[in-house]
């Protein structure tokens, strides 16, 4: 059975696919998500105490939103 990571580092692996998808380095996704570039550093490396406010601001600026949902446990 395989084990999953962490959620901190699915959601920062999604972040950085995104910003290279986007054109974006992480200076520039700093600029526009008005946070420090160490700020998006950390989401990317699934640093799991970083805040949720800075984390929505990174997600806003790339155009994702952040899904909580029931997990499937079948």
């Amino acid at each position: 059975m395989a084990v999953s990571p962490p959620a901190s580092q699915r959601i920062g692996q999604r972040v950085r696919d995104e910003r290279r998808r986007q054109g974006f380095d992480q200076k520039t996704l700093a600029m526009v998500a008005n946070v420090g570039v160490r700020s998006v550093h950390r989401v990317e490396t699934g640093e799991p105490t970083v805040r949720l406010d800075i984390l929505t601001r990174i997600l806003a600026a790339l155009g994702l939103d952040l899904d909580v949902r029931r997990r499937d446990n079948s």
